[in-house]
């Protein structure tokens, strides 16, 4: 299985990242619609997109106004949009209204209801995390695999979403701020870096990719001591890179 990571930038892009996007080719998966869905058109492998959203915060989202462009000439049978009711109707309302795009593209809003079945028989789940406003994670099993993403969330002991992390092979977590920001990290529903290891290895998680960097840290690595200087809690840590093919 190959996760590509479209969009490895929280808030705003930067003239080397976009926002969250993360896309499965073979299962015709997206997890978040940030800006890096401008990179969707030339990954399409399946007749269908299921997109799943973790909350309706604008760096999460405002991809999904992208796909009028990108499918014109490419038209698929069925593109579902995942999320909670709440986040989809708000999306429906505003990101969708008349001022501000007033041409949805042919999806269909899906509301979470319980777990997700993909085409490839892989399994969604999803539970909640805190951030302002709200958000959700979510953990995709196969038979031979797994992998879980979690972002706009608070790294520590414990967390609330431990066990729904637990044993993955492939953690994507976001990590917006260094060592150092812990309360501005936790006033702002986002993470810091040593916590986010610390709960890698607590939840015995075979691998890490960081995300939902700080766009304002162009460095290939934003972290000032290095990702390497958590690497003696969680050896197996990488920064996320726009373009970056992952194999799990």
């Amino acid at each position: 299985m190959r996760l590509h990571l479209l969009g490895t930038a929280g808030y705003h892009p930067n003239e080397f990242r976009d926002t969250p996007c993360l896309m499965l080719p073979e299962c015709g998966l997206l997890l978040d619609a940030g800006t890096g869905m401008h990179r969707l058109r030339g990954l399409l492998e399946t007749r269908s997109l299921d997109i799943f959203l973790t909350h309706a915060h604008l760096d999460h989202v405002v991809g999904l106004t992208y796909l009028l462009g990108l499918l014109h000439d490419r038209p698929l049978e069925r593109i579902d949009v995942h999320g909670e009711a709440e986040k989809l109707q708000a999306l429906d309302e505003h990101l969708f209204s008349p001022f501000l795009f007033p041409v949805r593209p042919a999806f269909t809003w899906r509301p979470l209801a319980g777990p997700v079945t993909l085409p490839d028989g892989g399994v969604v789940r999803w539970f909640p995390l805190k951030h302002p406003g709200g958000t959700i994670g979510y953990r995709i099993d196969w038979p031979e695999r797994s992998l879980a993403y979690v972002t706009d969330a608070t790294a520590e002991p414990e967390a609330s979403y431990l066990a729904h992390i637990r044993n993955v092979d492939l953690l994507v977590h976001e990590c917006f701020f260094p060592d150092g920001w812990e309360e501005r990290a936790a006033f702002t529903g986002h993470s810091c870096l040593t916590p986010v290891a610390q709960l890698a290895r607590q939840a015995g998680v075979r691998r890490l990719v960081l995300v939902h960097l700080n766009p304002l840290a162009r460095e290939t690595d934003p972290f000032p001591a290095g990702v390497q200087s958590v690497r003696p809690i969680f050896p197996d840590t990488q920064v996320g890179q726009d373009g970056m093919v992952i194999e799990f």
